[in-house]
């Protein structure tokens, strides 16, 4: 966390900060679907509560906060008040594992009667070397939460979406998991920071042995692994619940599924969980394929450089520098959360058992066969032949 009580608390303010963004990000996707199915379906959307109908996320967050408490007689009252807060927690924990940005360098500086620094902050809530195995397994926690607010409810609909849930989520995670070996095997680390760090610069890849370059390519990693890519986001279209896999919230089966019985600021965890998994997804997708913070063709140096050469401290730069690049992560964010409201009222739902046979024996057997193709395919290629 730190060596002092301000790194520390800087530190703590950033994990806050983090979760904070993701919570606040919510009600500005939902504004983005709504908005987005209108000008799909040729309608207007929400028009009427202030410009655009921005305010009436002000409007829903106070519906949410003042609607009446309800607890179903026969609940399971703690299992089913936990549901909502498993649903929400690990999203924000995954997300704060992600950088979003290149880390701050700050000088020593005197303060309070003594001297301080110098740090490093990264961008990010905290450093675990193993990040990927880290998100992957938070990340499935939520499963747990379906299942709770399914038994919870003590309501034959939560319960049969819980199940259904579930199991999608348990079948598609295998699918998700494979498709990430083949990034693996190219970036040869788990770490989040060292896969964003091998993706500046120009296309770079060994060609038996020889290493070989393409200067009009970025060096991303959707060029060497384009299977991979479309299976990774299929499957986290499974993994959160979306359209066209949102099989456990068919309203005419099962109603709203394994929520059926919540309402209030409890539905509204249900919401910011699925939309911070979406979140999770959607910064998964730009660090492995996409660069990550990183602009093309453009180094994190030549950006400091560039505000060092206008006349800002170290410091400033540093901080104009991050600032920079997590607009550029923003940015790419943004076009897959897009990408997720355009599939949602693009695609019709598919039968369950179209999903389960997809996943099982479509998406599952090409993972397995991009993992086994791509690692011939870098010993092949990182050995010398000659």
């Amino acid at each position: 966390m730190g060596t002092d009580i301000l790194e520390v608390s800087i530190n703590f303010a950033k994990m806050v900060a983090i979760f904070l963004l993701m919570v606040q990000l919510v009600p500005l996707l939902v504004w983005v679907e709504r908005r987005g199915s209108a000008l799909i379906q040729n309608r207007l959307g929400p028009n009427r509560v202030g410009p655009l109908g921005l305010t009436q996320l002000l409007a829903d967050a106070v519906k949410f906060l003042t609607k009446e408490e309800f607890v179903p007689a026969k609940s399971h009252r703690f299992l089913f008040y936990a549901a909502p807060v498993v649903a929400l927690l690990p999203a924000a924990v995954a997300f704060n594992a992600i950088p979003l940005s290149h880390p701050i360098q700050v000088e020593a500086f005197e303060w309070l009667g003594r001297e301080w620094g110098p740090y490093t902050f990264l961008f990010q809530g905290y450093e675990i070397g193993i990040g990927i195995v880290f998100v992957l397994g938070v990340s499935s926690l939520a499963a747990y939460a379906l299942l709770l607010a399914g038994w919870g409810s003590d309501n034959k609909y939560s319960l049969l979406g819980a199940l259904r849930a579930s199991a999608q989520m348990i079948s598609y995670e295998l699918a998700l998991g494979l498709s990430i070996v083949g990034i693996l095997l190219i970036y040869n680390t788990f770490s989040f920071s060292e896969m964003v760090a091998q993706q500046t610069g120009p296309l770079t890849f060994m060609f038996f042995g020889q290493e070989t370059s393409i200067g009009f390519l970025p060096n991303w990693g959707i060029f060497f692994q384009p299977l991979g890519a479309i299976l990774l986001l299929a499957a986290v279209f499974a993994e959160t619940n979306r359209l066209p896999f949102d099989l456990p919230e068919a309203e005419a089966e099962l109603v709203a599924g394994y929520h059926t019985e919540y309402g209030g600021i409890k539905m509204n965890m249900f919401y910011i969980g699925e939309y911070g998994h979406m979140l999770v997804a959607s910064a998964l997708m730009v660090t492995f394929y996409f660069g990550g913070y990183h602009i093309p063709f453009i180094t994190p140096e030549q950006i400091n450089e560039f505000f060092v050469s206008q006349g800002q401290g170290l410091t400033q730069a540093s901080l104009l520098t991050a600032l920079v690049l997590h607009l550029s992560f923003f940015a790419k964010i943004l076009v897959f959360l897009w990408i997720f409201v355009w599939v949602r009222w693009t695609l019709p739902r598919f039968r369950y058992d179209q999903l389960m046979n997809l996943g099982w024996k479509t998406m599952l057997p090409w993972a397995l066969a991009n993992t086994v193709i791509t690692a011939i395919i870098v010993l092949m290629m990182r050995s010398s032949w000659s």
